[in-house]
């Protein structure tokens, strides 16, 4: 795996998976050999961030999305939330880092689950704000309605008020590993991605359905 960074206090799940024994968040790594699957290119933020919010909408709501350096690289991170199908509550929190290039991309993922009791976070937000002031159109895509709808509670400005909260231990894991990824030197040397070859390649696949 051409990646490298600082996954102290994570124990080896599987490979390429680290998982923290306290607190269940994991770690995943994963190298994609295809164009990467990103709807537009990451010098045009803000055709990115309403695209993204669109492909998001269907699974849960994109909270943020940015482009950030990555070893001297560009790489987009976002941050997203959708429901835990594998209980009848609480959300999972998930946060990419997208290191693409022309013909590939490394993809390091973050999960944080919502466990025990559910809804805290919304719940303290909505009576310190009121309800006509929780749900609010979503600053990227004012007209898309996500499965779960966009609302103040995701802001950052209540990470400190609520340490513990998932979405709060995703932004410290992402602010914690971030700045340790280091590439391969051949990775980082490959040519960069453009958004024109993944148009290409949808269009070769309507035309010859491969």
């Amino acid at each position: 795996m051409p990646i490298s960074f600082d996954i102290s206090g994570f124990q080896t799940d599987a490979t390429d998976s680290w998982i923290d024994p306290e607190t269940g968040d994991r770690v995943i790594v994963q190298y994609f050999a295809l164009v990467p699957d990103l709807p537009a290119p990451l010098e045009d933020l803000d055709t990115l961030r309403r695209r993204l919010c669109e492909v998001h909408a269907s699974s849960g709501s994109l909270i943020e999305a940015s482009v950030i350096s990555v070893d001297g690289q560009p790489a987009l991170l976002r941050v997203e939330k959708m429901p835990r199908h594998d209980q009848p509550s609480g959300l999972l929190f998930a946060a990419s880092i997208v290191i693409p290039k022309d013909r590939c991309s490394i993809a390091l993922m973050m999960f944080c689950e919502e466990t025990g009791t559910t809804g805290i976070r919304e719940a303290v937000t909505m009576e310190l704000l009121g309800s006509g002031n929780f749900f609010t159109p979503h600053p990227y895509a004012p007209d898309v309605q996500g499965q779960l709808p966009y609302n103040r509670s995701d802001d950052m400005e209540w990470d400190n008020a609520l340490p513990d909260h998932p979405l709060t231990r995703l932004r410290r894991l992402v602010a914690r590993i971030a700045p340790t990824i280091r590439l391969d030197p051949e990775f980082a040397a490959l040519p960069p991605f453009r958004a024109e070859r993944r148009r290409l390649q949808h269009a070769l696949r309507r035309w010859f359905g491969r």
